[in-house]
């Protein structure tokens, strides 16, 4: 009997294929997204390997020392003097400040011969340098620091305890693309400025004909006499490979987040999965009550509807590996038309597998619940002329119970969350409430399913019949919408709560960079003479705006082991320092007499607003504090001041700040350079790191973003299939609304505004359970970031959802208005 029934449920599949590919849609989206993932690894992986190293090709072998140590001149003279040695070339990186400590341009000069096969980098202009203090600058650099061929540059070393070295510009070149500015000279002109003689590695170019493994054994021989630094020898394919390795670890903990959200994906796999045969099987509770009379037993129904899940995942699996094989093998090509070059990823057979037999096993599993909840049909529904079962009803008082348990322990947990601020297993509890949290919205979800819809569907109703059908579709089936619903409140909970936590960050952002960069461009100089004249020019430029003067000068904790930056400045006349926020006090009660100080420096003199601090230099100011920022003062001092209180402390330097009110960065730039300041002034771009910190954020929001519509996706996908199967149940009633005068284009909304309030109650779900959370870790984390409420971000997360799920049911909707009322009518 039991083989039996299992053929009588696979024919049945095999029959409607596409119904089995409608019903495991949310499998196949995501067999194509985990595969896809791999395939993407590989891709990133082989590509990497291939292209990425900073070890030129030519490299025959690479000497180094281990633990941070550096090769001695004599270990470096010998490698240089051994036979067969054609070219040996010290690799060092030393990093200067250019100019000015408080300008903050940061240049790197990285040793390299400058041409030849061991050179990374190309001549533009000028000359290679050739002298002890003569750099090449990068094209980016020399744009960025005003830099042409003949100028000079004044570089301190990065802890400026030795004399500054003037160094002459020689030449501009193109090397490899990094964030940092860079310039180039020869290995001995890199070790003599930054004062650090030898080189942690030097790459050797063996002659024609040499025999390197001979030159390898002698060094690993000679070269390990000196004690003090463990020297190693590789050959340069070794050293590129591993160096490419390394890259590719980085890598890594991308894809282990990349993995977490796959995982989350996985599970809403699950949930729509679980609720797409609850539906199935619905539609055929007659056929099994059919199967029951003529003596099938449940446990034989149990097996044969989880064997045909098991199935229906396996076939969409496979369809969803075969898809992302195929788009695997494509980017390639995809990219080479776009002037990129990827290595294809090849077939990983082992992984495709893997993920397939996956596939029917979470299939299989999600079958379960409804598989034993559709077997314990009573024979008599046989007897019935409808083939599903009536509206639903409520929940039973058990699952009611277990709802409310879920949501004291949610609390619980949450209140001791929040009472273990910072320790060790914060991270530990926030998965719990979570976990918990989401378990009492999928128990709780049909009884919270009315009350929502109740103020959702209001407006839904004011457009007649049509919206009052939609709602009434809804409400009839809570078990339904919440088991769609919640799939999408899973999405956007962890959207919301992403919003949350990075609006939270850029308003964090925000103020340091107000503190640290309060504008566009900063010209500083060690004395006033000469700056008023600069200053006007830069007014008078419609090309600026802001124009605002500073003074600075330096002060000590009481201790005297700790020393802070003093700084007059308008705090109201830089949009950005408007920004700045007290932790306590009024920053605008700043006077005569008074002191704003920053977290830090109000931490090290253990003072509170009210309190009266000394500020000691040269001279002593004792002012009153009157405001404590949450950060950093402007330009990263300590503390802010009045010119006259400022005066008291002695020396002083002084610069102004401007915006850029039209035209490009660059141009202005230029200008703001061109105007003659007093002797020695430095300009610095102050917005270069606020670009910097604006541009991770904003990538930081788009990675999260991109990774998070995985699961929307599936939700989206979960959404579009309830519908559909929804309308092949309701065929006879939709028939009768149409026999009753319902036009096509209404039963069309009626259809897709059904769609839409499965995506409205789930965001509306989401986002009461995401923005408690993202508040919860930002505490219990000790994240030190401001909460928010981005409440224009979360009304548009879920307009967006409302609209997306409506789009998804427009082909459910229009293959319902293709019903006919009298054949609907003719059915029994």
């Amino acid at each position: 009997m039991t083989a039996s029934v299992l053929r009588t449920q696979l024919s049945g599949v095999s029959r409607r294929p596409g119904r089995l590919l409608t019903t495991g849609l949310s499998v196949l989206v995501a067999a194509f997204v985990v595969f896809g993932t791999v395939l993407a690894y590989v891709i990133v992986t082989r590509t990497t390997l291939d292209t990425f190293s900073e070890t030129p090709e030519a490299v025959s072998l690479v000497v180094y020392a281990a633990g941070g140590e550096s090769l001695t001149p004599g270990q470096v003279a010998e490698v240089r003097g051994t036979a067969g040695v054609r070219q040996a070339v010290g690799r060092v990186t030393a990093t200067f400040t250019v100019g000015d400590a408080s300008s903050g341009n940061e240049l790197e000069l990285i040793a390299d011969p400058g041409s030849g096969p061991l050179s990374r980098i190309t001549l533009l202009s000028g000359g290679y340098p050739r002298g002890d203090r003569e750099i090449a600058m990068d094209r980016r650099a020399a744009a960025r620091l005003g830099t042409t061929v003949g100028g000079t540059l004044r570089l301190h070393t990065g802890d400026r305890s030795g004399k500054p070295v003037t160094v002459t510009v020689t030449g501009v070149v193109d090397g490899p693309r990094d964030t940092a500015e860079r310039a180039y000279a020869h290995d001995e002109a890199v070790a003599r400025i930054s004062g650090n003689p030898g080189f942690p590695r030097v790459d050797v170019l063996a002659a024609d004909g040499a025999d390197v493994p001979s030159m390898m054994n002698g060094w690993s021989e000679r070269l390990l006499d000196d004690p003090r630094a463990y020297v190693s020898v590789t050959t340069g394919e070794a050293m590129r490979v591993r160096e490419a390795h390394d890259a590719v670890r980085q890598l890594d903990q991308i894809f282990a987040l990349v993995a977490m959200f796959v995982a989350i994906a996985v599970v809403a796999t699950a949930l729509v999965a679980t609720s797409t045969f609850r539906i199935v099987f619905a539609q055929r509770l007659r056929q099994l009550a059919l199967l029951r009379t003529i003596g099938a037993q449940r446990n034989q129904l149990i097996l044969a509807l989880a064997v045909e899940g098991a199935v229906t995942g396996l076939v969409t699996g496979a369809v969803g590996v075969v898809l992302a094989q195929l788009a695997g093998l494509a980017a390639p090509a995809v990219a080479a038309a776009s002037g990129r070059t990827l290595t294809g990823p090849g077939v990983p057979l082992a992984a495709a597998v893997a993920v397939v037999a996956g596939a029917g096993l979470l299939t299989a599993g999600a079958v379960l619940a409804p598989a034993f909840a559709a077997a314990g049909v009573a024979p008599l529904q046989a007897l019935r002329a409808a083939s599903t079962l009536a509206a639903e009803r409520g929940v039973a008082a058990p699952r009611l119970v277990a709802g409310l348990l879920l949501v004291a322990a949610t609390a619980g947990l949450g209140w001791r969350t929040a009472g273990r601020m910072g320790s060790s297993d914060a991270l530990l509890h926030l998965v719990g409430v979570g976990a918990l949290g989401f378990g009492a919205l999928i128990v709780l979800g049909p009884v919270l399913i009315r009350p929502i819809l109740a103020v959702a569907g209001w407006p839904l109703r004011r457009l007649g019949a049509t919206g009052n059908l939609a709602v009434s579709g809804i409400g009839g089936t809570p078990r339904r919408a919440a088991a769609v619903s919640v799939v999408v409140a899973l999405g956007v909970t962890m959207l919301a709560g992403t919003v949350v936590g990075i609006s939270s960050l850029r308003l964090w952002t925000d103020r340091e960079m107000a503190a640290r960069t309060p504008a566009d461009l900063a010209m500083f100089a060690e004395s006033p003479d000469g700056l008023d004249k600069a200053m006007a020019g830069v007014r008078a430029d419609p090309r600026f705006r802001d124009v605002t003067p500073f003074r600075m000068a330096d002060f000590t904790a009481p201790s005297g082991n700790f020393s802070h930056g003093a700084i007059a400045i308008d705090m109201a006349a830089m949009p950005a320092l408007r920004r700045l926020e007290a932790a306590s006090g009024d920053i605008a009660a700043l006077g005569p007499g008074t002191v704003i100080l920053s977290a830090v420096a109000a931490s090290d003199f253990g003072a509170r607003v009210g309190d009266v601090v000394t500020l000691r230099s040269d001279g002593a100011a004792r002012v009153e504090v009157v405001a404590i920022l949450t950060g950093e003062a402007p330009l990263r001092m300590g503390a802010v001041l009045t010119s006259a209180d400022l005066d008291a402390l002695g020396d002083s330097s002084a610069g102004f700040l401007a915006d850029v009110a039209t035209g490009t960065r660059n141009e202005a730039l230029a200008e703001f350079r061109r105007l003659s300041g007093p002797a020695g002034a430095e300009v610095a771009v102050l917005a270069d790191e606020r670009d910097k910190a604006d541009g991770e954020v904003s990538s930081l929001f788009a990675a999260a973003l991109g990774l998070l519509g995985l699961t929307v996706l599936i939700a989206v996908v979960g959404v579009g299939t309830t519908t559909g199967l929804s309308v092949l149940e309701r065929t006879q009633e939709f028939g009768l609304a149409r026999a009753l005068g319902l036009t096509r284009a209404r039963l069309r909304m009626m259809v897709g505004l059904e769609a839409g309030l499965y995506g409205l109650i789930g965001a509306v779900l989401g986002v009461v359970l995401g923005v408690p959370m993202a508040w919860l870790t930002l505490e219990s984390l000790r994240l030190d970031l401001p909460l928010t409420f981005p409440a224009g971000w979360l009304v548009t997360i879920v307009a967006a959802i409302a609209g997306i799920t409506v789009l998804a049911g427009l082909l459910p909707a229009r293959r319902a208005a293709r019903v006919s009322p009298v054949a609907a009518l003719a059915i029994d």
